[in-house]
C-alpha cells in the first residue's frame, strides 16, 4: 500500500503545477496598491505576468525579563517576492528571505531562505494544481497570515517547520468553498539531520529507537469556506506527517473568522499528537532530564493551542489589534512531564497607515508572555517566568512593479 501511494504521489509531482498559492494570507492575494513603477516612473501596468514585492519590517525593541531589560534595533522581516499569471492558466511565485541561511538542504535541495518557488496550472474554474516549494496548507488564520504581519506567533506555529517541496491539488465545487489536498516532504533535509542519532524516551519509560522512513511525506486535507457574503470564513485541516518508520504525527487545525467592514476576529484551535517530538518544545525544555536517561527527544508528545485575534479599524487609517494565546505541552507516558507546561500570550498593537495607496504601517506593539510549569518538573529546576516586549517600528510591503 505504501509503495502504491508513493508511486501515485510521484506521478502527481511530475505534473506542471496556480502558483501564486492557495495560502491567500501568505501574500497569495494582494490589495489594490500603487506600485513604485506607476508612482515614480508613471508606467501604466497592462499585464499581471510580472509583480515584484519587497517585504520589510524593522523595529526598536525593549525586552524585559524577570531581572533585567535589553534594548536593540532589529530587522524583523526582509523578503523579496516575484509572482504573476503568464496566461489565464499558468502562474508562478517565488519568495525568498534575505536574512536566512542560503545553504541548500539535502532532501529538497532548497535553501531554508527560500519560502516559496512554485508554478501552477488552472485546469478550469473548479480544478487547479500547484507544485514546487510551498507553504504547507494547514488550517487556521494565524498560520495563513503573511509572516511580515505577525508581531508574535503562538508557540506552536513558531516552532513548526512548514515550507516544503510538494504539490497541492485544489477543488472549488462552488466559488465560496475550496478543498485542498496538499502532499509535501516532511523534512527539508532528513530524519538524521533533524534528530541525529538520538534515542527517544517516553513510552513505558524506556528508551526507543526510530529510523528514517522510505516515504517521509506529509498529507494535509484543507477546507476553506466563505459564507454569508464573506462575513464568516473557515480554514479547517487535518494532517498526517510521517516522521520515520512507525512514527507519525497528527495535526488538527480549526480556524474560523468573522469579517465585518471595520472589525475582524478569528479563533484558531490547533492540536498536535507526535509519536516522536517534532515541534521540539518539550524536548528542549526537558533536555537535561533526557540526557540523564540517555535520550535526546521525547516520544508521545501532545501540544494544544487556542489562539484569538481581533482587528478594529476604529478611525480612518488606524487599526487596533488585540491577540491572546493559551497553550499546553505534555508527555503523557512520562509521569513527571504529563501536563508539565502551560503558556499564555497577550498582545496589543496600535497601527497607523499614513498613505492609503501603500501597504505601509507604523506600529507600537506590546507583547507579554507567561510560562507556568507543573510542580513535578519544578523538582528538576523548572521555574515559572514572564517576558515582556515593547516595539516601535514599521512594516512595508513595497509593490515595486
Amino acid at each position: 500500500m505504501k509503495r502504491i501511494l508513493f508511486i501515485a504521489v510521484a506521478m502527481v509531482l511530475a505534473l506542471s503545477a496556480n502558483a501564486q498559492g492557495r495560502n491567500t494570507g501568505m501574500g497569495g492575494s494582494d490589495g489594490d496598491y500603487q506600485s513604485l513603477s506607476e508612482r515614480v516612473f508613471k508606467l501604466e501596468k497592462k499585464t499581471d505576468a510580472f509583480n515584484v514585492y519587497f517585504n520589510y519590517a524593522a523595529a526598536f525593541q525593549e525586552l524585559f525579563t524577570e531581572d533585567d531589560a535589553f534594548s536593540k534595533f532589529t530587522n524583523k522581516q526582509a523578503r523579496i517576492e516575484i509572482k504573476g499569471n503568464l496566461t489565464d492558466k499558468i502562474s508562478y511565485r517565488w519568495r525568498h528571505r534575505l536574512n536566512k541561511n542560503n545553504t541548500a538542504m539535502g532532501t529538497d535541495n532548497f535553501a531554508k531562505a527560500t519560502d516559496i518557488l512554485m508554478v501552477g496550472y488552472q485546469f478550469n474554474d473548479k480544478w487547479s494544481i500547484q507544485g514546487g516549494k510551498m507553504c504547507q496548507n494547514h488550517g487556521g488564520f494565524e498560520f495563513d497570515e503573511n509572516p511580515m504581519y505577525i508581531y508574535q506567533y503562538s508557540d506552536m506555529v513558531d516552532y513548526m517547520d512548514n515550507f516544503m517541496a510538494g504539490v497541492n491539488l485544489c477543488f472549488k465545487p462552488v466559488p465560496n468553498h475550496e478543498f485542498d489536498i496538499n502532499i509535501t516532504n516532511s523534512y527539508n533535509d532528513g530524519f538524521g539531520d533533524y534528530y541525529g542519532n538520538s534515542a527517544f524516551f517516553g513510552k513505558d519509560n524506556k528508551l526507543e529507537h526510530y529510523y528514517a522512513s522510505k516515504h517521509p511525506l506529509t498529507y494535509i486535507f484543507l477546507w476553506a469556506g466563505n459564507m454569508f457574503d464573506g462575513m464568516l470564513q473557515t480554514r479547517w485541516s487535518y494532517s498526517l506527517q510521517n516522521q520515520g518508520e512507525d512514527a507519525n504525527d497528527h495535526k488538527l487545525c480549526l480556524g474560523q473568522q468573522v469579517v465585518l467592514p471595520n472589525f475582524q476576529w478569528y479563533i484558531d484551535y490547533m492540536g498536535e499528537w507526535d509519536d516522536i517530538d517534532r515541534l521540539g518544545i518539550a524536548s528542549a525544555d526537558g533536555a537535561s532530564y533526557l540526557a540523564k536517561q540517555g535520550a535526546g527527544f521525547f516520544s508521545g508528545v501532545t501540544y494544544h493551542s487556542l489562539i484569538t485575534k481581533a482587528n478594529w479599524q476604529f478611525a480612518p487609517q488606524w487599526n487596533l489589534m488585540l491577540k491572546g494565546c493559551y497553550e499546553t505541552a505534555s508527555v503523557a507516558d512520562v509521569a513527571e512531564f504529563d501536563g508539565y507546561r502551560k503558556s499564555l500570550l497577550w498582545m496589543a498593537n496600535l497601527e497607523y497607515y499614513p498613505d492609503k495607496s501603500q501597504d505601509f504601517r507604523v506600529f507600537l506593539s506590546y507583547v507579554g508572555r507567561h510560562y507556568a510549569f507543573s510542580d513535578k518538573v519544578k523538582t528538576y529546576g523548572f521555574e515559572d517566568y514572564n517576558t515582556n516586549r515593547l516595539e516601535l517600528g514599521f512594516m512595508f510591503r513595497i509593490k515595486a512593479f
